[in-house]
């Protein structure tokens, strides 16, 4: 009897570690994950068309199919049969028919849904990929943009290949700046234009020429004589790579004007209504390296422009025209929090829901999308610690969250507690906004290993949203900490650019005061802290380990090491011109070894010693050792 109740206590204590075990949130966990994003409610309000995300295990990559659903979250369903790749969903006007994009196996290409006959077909048949679907307001054309391609530079002409001979690929020349892209790789050469095609798929034109880039989303006028879009049409577009204006072309001369003519980006148009305004996002560019981007609206013809969004301390990311023509729906984050919010004419605002997310699920980035109806019913993104985006509909002042795509999962798993802290800045004695997530089963008598994961950017930030990447730290027995230290955004432009030509610096004095904070009030062991972080969160980490040796381990994921030989390898080095350089990196010698030296990647003796051959070559044999 003695032993058999020691089995069962063995027993019992192995199949309790078992189930905790079992309810964890797991790395394959992943994998079953589904979340919402691009939700495009009707005109009227009752139906939904969303993107729904998942991923596939096979080949370790998202995929995303449309779906449609009654925004009481009945009648919920497959938009179409088809399994590839499915996006862009917009509605017609009259909202009987759905636009969207589909892969095929000659490309993307546009197919339109019926929805009375729930029916759908190709109707395009395109050289390239479409994106920025927009229906002209009577619902007879769609318009789109798409890169058509140019051939590469030639320098020299090489001679015919021998029937069969197996030579090396021709080299690859580039005379474009940026001339590759993350996650893509070389960028093909070429233009993006606006395209006209017929709703029932026939007459594909092309508006726009030239070389330079012409980008949506795009707009349609009330007449459906012309079409807003973004471009820089200057010969110098590709140095000034932070400006933009705002353009219409005539659909039927294709006759182009400008309609915003200063230095900054100006971007989004989107005619009201009524056909009298443009409302579009934008800035001056004072060459700093954070500014708000605002929301401002101006003549149809270009004139008296004026900003809406003056009393938001934050960038303004998308928008919405309001049916009557009185105000816009729009965007916006706040102490790492993405709200939607209604702006009068007058420039009143007033938030309608909160927590938007959605755009990615591994950390706790923002992101989300919304769209509204004519009746302004809202249909929204919204995210939380616990889930990923749900699809979820404000009418008024009731909110209804109608889609549970991750339920089933979820509900089987124990997720850590996140919860939010403020400290105070030990430099300036700013406040300073973290979160702090516990374990399952959380103990605080127990001492647990303390992980500070840095967001990347730095000029972004991490908020109150759901985060597979941190769960499984939790899931793995580490109490995880993630600030938002100056530089982040959703705490004020002044906020924000604090980095200015000062990166990084206190930033990480931030970090480190979140770190004392913690030992302070008994949460973290000052001999169990790891640290980690991606891009600029990895320059973080090693700038952190440098500067201390208090953690025990640090993982730097795809950090910025030296600004030098990021120059023409990395796919955005030219980008930091002006905002965290002065000048771009083969302009400023000067500025970027001193830089180096400030980071600790040079020693002074060798900075000087480069400087010095840079002027008098015939002194580089001495810098065979650097």
């Amino acid at each position: 009897m003695k032993y058999f109740l020691i089995f069962l206590c063995v027993f019992f204590q192995f199949s309790s570690i078992s189930q905790n075990t079992d309810s964890l949130f797991k790395d394959l966990d992943v994998f079953d994950l589904q979340y919402v994003s691009n939700p495009q409610i009707n005109t009227d309000g009752s139906v939904i068309v969303y993107r729904r995300m998942s991923f596939d295990i096979l080949k370790d990559r998202s995929v995303g199919n449309l779906w449609i659903i009654n925004s009481d979250g009945t009648n919920h369903q497959k938009l179409t049969s088809i399994e590839s790749a499915e996006y862009g969903a917009v509605w017609s006007p009259s909202g009987d028919r759905i636009a969207f994009i589909s892969s095929t196996d000659q490309g993307p290409e546009i197919y339109v849904y019926w929805k009375n006959s729930s029916k759908y077909a190709r109707i395009s048949q395109l050289d390239g990929s479409p994106s920025n679907l927009t229906w002209s307001q009577n619902g007879e054309k769609l318009a789109f943009t798409m890169k058509v391609k140019t051939p590469p530079p030639v320098l020299v002409k090489m001679p015919k290949k021998p029937t069969g001979a197996k030579w090396a690929k021709t080299a690859r020349i580039t005379d474009r700046l940026y001339h590759e892209a993350d996650g893509k790789g070389y960028i093909d050469t070429g233009f993006t234009h606006v395209f006209l095609i017929s709703a029932e798929g026939s007459g594909i034109s092309q508006l726009t020429s030239g070389d330079f880039n012409h980008l949506g989303p795009l707009s349609w006028s009330k007449s459906n004589s012309k079409i807003y879009f973004t471009s820089n049409r200057l010969s110098s577009w590709e140095y000034e790579f932070r400006n933009s204006e705002i353009y219409s072309v005539d659909i039927n001369d294709k006759k182009i004007n400008s309609l915003t003519e200063r230095n900054g980006p100006d971007f989004s148009p989107k005619e009201s209504p009524n056909g009298k305004y443009i409302a579009y996002l934008g800035f001056a560019d004072r060459v700093q390296a954070y500014q708000n981007t605002e929301l401002l609206i101006m003549d149809s013809n270009g004139k008296n422009k004026r900003v809406l969004s003056l009393n938001i301390d934050s960038s303004i990311s998308s928008f919405y025209w309001s049916s009557d023509n009185k105000g816009i729906y729009c965007t916006y984050d706040k102490f790492g929090d993405t709200k939607i919010a209604y702006i009068n004419l007058e420039g009143t605002d007033k938030d309608l829901a909160n927590n938007l997310g959605g755009n990615s699920i591994g950390r706790p980035y923002g992101g989300g999308s919304f769209s509204v109806s004519k009746n302004g019913v809202i249909a929204y993104t919204n995210t939380s610690y616990n889930h990923p985006s749900e699809l979820t509909v404000v009418n008024g002042k009731k909110t209804n969250q109608i889609t549970n795509l991750s339920y089933e999962l979820l509900r089987n798993r124990t997720l850590a507690n996140v919860e939010e802290v403020w400290y105070k800045s030990s430099f300036d004695n700013r406040d300073i906004q973290g979160w702090v997530v516990y374990p399952p089963n959380y103990n605080p008598e127990k001492e647990y290993p303390f992980l500070v994961e840095n967001h990347g950017g730095p000029i972004s930030n991490y908020g109150s949203r759901f985060s597979a990447e941190v769960q499984l730290f939790a899931a793995a027995g580490y109490i995880v900490f993630y600030p938002n230290p100056r530089g982040s955004t959703s705490y004020g432009e002044e906020f924000a650019n604090l980095l200015h030509h000062n990166y990084p610096a206190e930033d990480y004095l931030d970090v480190m005061d979140g770190v004392d904070f913690f030992i302070k009030n008994g949460i973290a062991n000052e001999n169990m802290l790891y640290v980690t972080g991606g891009s600029a969160g990895g320059s973080m980490t090693a700038w952190m380990i440098g500067k201390n040796n208090r953690f025990k381990s640090a993982v730097v994921v795809k950090p910025v090491m030296n600004w030098i030989s990021k120059t023409l390898t990395a796919d955005n080095y030219f980008q930091y011109s002006d905002t965290r350089l002065d000048g771009q990196s083969w302009e400023n010698f000067q500025g970027i070894w001193d830089l180096l030296l400030m980071q600790g990647q040079l020693l002074p003796s060798l900075v000087h010693e480069f400087l010095s051959c840079h002027e008098h070559p015939e002194r580089s044999q001495h810098l065979d050792h650097f």
